[in-house]
């Protein structure tokens, strides 16, 4: 049966606007095209001395707050590794950087970093101390290595990455409190997903964290990498509303055919 033409108006134009939506930026940022970010990519991508090498998460590739995607379009020198755990054979970087640590068992580690908090990590603004005791070479190309997933698959993926990590590399960390909660994106302009404690934060803040560090004009890309991760954080928050605690049920001691006894704590 035909449609009315305004029916039929109506349903054509409601149908585009959905494919609209759903329409993907191919040519720059990715996203869909209703929320673009090209607008806030660096022109051309920013070089750096240091090599970023990410591991990414399978799960991650889904994820519709996956920050890699974006951070790959900002850096130049960013080699992304789909894994959930690193190994020889799949950079020829990192498999480099190995072979030169088995040939040469005696020399110092500080050329590679793997970022993860923990108790034995360095300090991350110590960092410049084991450049200092680099060759002029090895100053200009440090490398740093990322785990992008979950808290629990990060920490899964260094895990079974060690056996290969360990010859080449050193674990260095920002600062971190386990002591206290993580924050949400109600409390931050740059928090996509609840973190698990104090200084956790997205694999795109980190890695601007550490450059700011590691390069000599780390403070300017610091500074173009959080602007567009403050768009993205933006963008999602539009779509949030503020959560209201759960109330919780509290069953008295005693009477427990009494429904009256019941008492609600917010």
């Amino acid at each position: 049966m035909d449609l009315p033409e305004e029916v039929a108006a109506a349903t054509s134009s409601g149908g585009d606007h959905h494919q609209a939506r759903r329409r993907i930026c191919t040519t720059g940022c990715g996203r869909p095209i209703n929320v673009c970010l090209c607008h806030t990519l660096p022109s051309t991508p920013l070089p750096t001395a240091a090599k970023i090498v990410i591991l990414h998460h399978p799960h991650e590739r889904r994820h519709k707050l996956a920050t890699v995607p974006l951070l790959s379009r900002c850096l130049l020198n960013c080699e992304i590794i789909v894994g959930r755990k690193l190994k020889y054979g799949q950079s020829k970087l990192l498999d480099s950087l190995h072979d030169q640590a088995c040939e040469n068992p005696n020399l110092p580690l500080g050329r590679a970093l793997y970022l993860f908090p923990g108790p034995n990590a360095l300090p991350f603004a110590e960092v410049n101390r084991f450049g200092s005791s680099l060759d002029p070479v090895g100053k200009d190309d440090l490398v740093l290595i990322v785990f992008d997933g979950t808290w629990k698959h990060a920490k899964e993926m260094v895990l079974a990455s060690l056996p290969f990590l360990s010859k080449f590399a050193i674990q260095v960390c920002l600062d971190f409190d386990a002591g206290v909660d993580g924050g949400t994106i109600f409390d931050s302009d740059l928090i996509l997903r609840k973190e698990p404690f104090a200084g956790c934060m997205s694999t795109m803040e980190a890695v601007a964290r550490c450059l700011r560090v590691l390069e000599p004009n780390g403070i300017d890309i610091e500074a173009r990498i959080i602007e567009v991760l403050k768009a993205m954080v933006s963008f999602q928050a539009c779509f949030l509303k503020p959560m209201k605690p759960r109330p919780k049920l509290i069953k008295p001691n005693t009477g427990k055919n009494d429904k009256n006894d019941i008492q609600v704590s917010c």
